[in-house]
């Protein structure tokens, strides 16, 4: 029973918010390593994008829930997303015609464009901090749990109870089918096998007709959808704050170059390996040893490796790590 009762205690601190974190860091790595894989550079201003598209959503969850719209018991968030996915993409199709498509055209170095996208993350930011302010946000409604502590405590009769929330949940379904259809486009339709031809061999691609507009179009499009969805469901999961989305450009870019820098699969497992590693080294294990030891080796002190205050400096660890051990990742993507 007292193992038991550790495990629980285990999943509901770090098992279950580990796996949820680790799909959102996933859907934002995607975006990321599509960005590089196809177009060539390091987009820096994807996590003001993940929070742009937040900020559209939150917009039209706002006016959906005031004029009385809802999904019952699930998110009204969820019938707002696709007005932010759209507001995304035309942003993002937007600055790609005003100002990425005259570096593309000039053949500018990637460097030229990381930096670049560094000024268009500032703009990005600014723009959100205007309209939506600097402050928390918290626009989940709807059922706030799938399973809470005390129902499964009255189940199980164990003295721990684990606490599913919906956000949660519904974080790990969306990644699922997020990634199962991105996955079946890019390896079965006509535009997929394209933009894969176009990562593997810009020149070769071209001179089989492939257009390099049409490309550059589909990936903002899909980056657009990945950068919404990741920044909904981490907003969900949390709460919204501007500042919080320019933070986690940190862990979803040690993600994709953990996972292997412009390999989707890579940027998947990536992310799971920095949620995992934030969530389990800025855990204080206190009570689960406590569970798990026998009364004797139960310690005294929380059992904290590091304050959750700088949990992002698991990520930035890992990352040099990584850069200097395996430029090219677990699932062998370009080095950096």
């Amino acid at each position: 029973m007292e193992f038991l009762n550790g495990l629980v205690t285990f999943g509901n601190f770090v098992f279950v918010p580990g796996l949820a974190y680790g799909a959102q860091l996933a859907i934002g790595a995607l975006g990321v390593t599509l960005i590089y894989g196809i177009l060539r550079f390091s987009n820096f201003a994807h996590g003001d994008t993940m929070a742009f598209g937040t900020m559209i959503t939150i917009a039209f969850t706002v006016l959906f829930q005031n004029i009385g719209l809802g999904l019952g018991p699930l998110p009204t968030a969820l019938l707002a997303l696709p007005f932010g996915i759209a507001g995304t993409a035309l942003l993002l199709l937007g600055t790609d015609r005003l100002i990425y498509r005259f570096y593309r055209q000039q053949k500018a170095a990637p460097v030229i464009l990381v930096i670049v996208s560094m000024g268009v993350m500032f703009v990005m930011n600014g723009i959100v901090r205007f309209f939506i302010g600097t402050e928390d946000r918290n626009f989940l409604d709807g059922e706030r749990f799938i399973i809470n502590a005390r129902t499964f405590k009255e189940l199980t009769g164990l003295d721990e109870g684990l606490a599913i929330r919906t956000s949660q949940g519904l974080t790990v379904l969306t990644a699922v089918v997020v990634v199962a259809l991105l996955f079946w486009f890019l390896n079965k339709t006509r535009t997929g096998k394209s933009m894969r031809a176009f990562s593997d061999n810009e020149d070769l691609a071209l001179l089989s007709g492939i257009n390099p507009e049409r490309v550059v179009m589909v990936t903002w499009l899909i980056v657009a959808g990945l950068a919404t969805i990741a920044g909904v469901l981490y907003g969900l999961d949390k709460s919204f704050k501007p500042f919080t989305y320019f933070q986690l450009l940190l862990p979803i870019f040690a993600s994709a170059i953990v996972g292997g820098l412009g390999n989707p699969l890579g940027a998947i497992a990536g992310g799971f390996v920095i949620a995992f590693s934030e969530v389990t080294i800025t855990y204080a294990w206190k009570k689960v040893l406590g569970y798990w030891l026998p009364e004797s080796l139960a310690p005294d002190s929380l059992v904290q490796l590091m304050s959750t205050d700088y949990k992002f400096a698991v990520s930035f660890a890992i990352l040099i790590i990584v850069l200097l051990f395996r430029p090219t990742g677990l699932f062998k993507g370009q080095s950096v």
